[in-house]
């Protein structure tokens, strides 16, 4: 018998990879917030209306303030195509990522998210300054767990 107050809480798990002249600099895994937004687009992904809901992007933000689960923007954009999508277990999809040395130089990185093809966050990512110069790459991946 299960009980009607019972959820199942949507989260997500972080991975990021910076590195240098082609070293690995840093690694940091750890969990994130997903926004309010987020159930809506499952919701209308669910029910049929979903066009534009689909994550499909990853951005890179100036603002290392928050996160709170309202958060609807990432400040001063730079967003990029995500590399892949793997279902690694049930309940699970990973969005594997990248920023490249040539993409994004000049940008001092504080916030990453996940976007929908229709620009809606989905998740947000604050972290220390990352002063993105031709020399750094980034990668990783973002898990979003039910």
């Amino acid at each position: 018998m299960t009980r009607d107050t019972e959820q199942v809480a949507m989260r997500g798990e972080f991975l990021l990879r910076i590195w240098r002249g082609g070293e690995l600099v840093e690694e940091q895994r750890e969990r994130n917030m997903i926004m309010v937004a987020a159930k809506t687009a499952m919701a209308m992904l669910i029910g049929g209306a979903g066009a534009g809901k689909a994550v499909a992007a990853i951005g890179f933000g100036t603002d290392g303030s928050g996160p709170t689960p309202d958060d609807t923007a990432l400040a001063n954009q730079y967003s990029r195509a995500l590399a892949a999508v793997d279902y690694p277990a049930p309940g699970r999809v990973s969005f594997a990522w990248s920023l490249g040395i040539s993409e994004a130089n000049g940008l001092a990185i504080a916030e990453l998210g996940l976007l929908c093809e229709d620009g809606t966050l989905f998740a947000r990512k604050v972290r220390g300054v990352i002063n993105k110069d031709a020399d750094l790459s980034l990668d990783g991946v973002w898990t979003i767990i039910f």
